[in-house]
């Protein structure tokens, strides 16, 4: 049973199409034995759209139950402490680079 969702999410914003974009990790059961980590990659959204694509994440690889309400939502009925967070006014690079991290990470393992 899942405990904890920390969701750490970057925002840039493009300033010449009018579009913003984020990227980020999902981290489950953070400093426990159980922890795993998970990728958001850069990707078009604003507003919660980290929250969604988390959501979206953690139900395809079968950490959460796909039903149809917020993660917030979801978190709250059956009990998971849900933290979130968005950085903003990043730049590009800084999103790019937390792909480049992760992706180093898996090379570890």
């Amino acid at each position: 049973m899942i405990k904890a969702i920390d969701i750490n999410a970057k925002e840039w914003f493009d300033k010449i199409n009018g579009n913003s974009y984020f990227s980020g990790t999902i981290t489950i059961d953070y400093g426990t034995e159980k922890e795993e980590t998970f990728l958001m990659p850069f990707q078009y959204g604003y507003g919660f759209s980290y929250e969604h694509e988390a959501k979206a994440t953690l139900t395809q690889f079968n950490k959460i139950s796909p039903d149809y309400e917020t993660l917030n939502s979801y978190c709250k009925r059956v009990g998971i402490i849900l933290r979130s967070n968005i950085e903003r006014r990043c730049k590009k690079r800084e999103l790019k680079l937390i792909e480049t991290k992760y992706n180093e990470q898996l090379k570890t393992i």
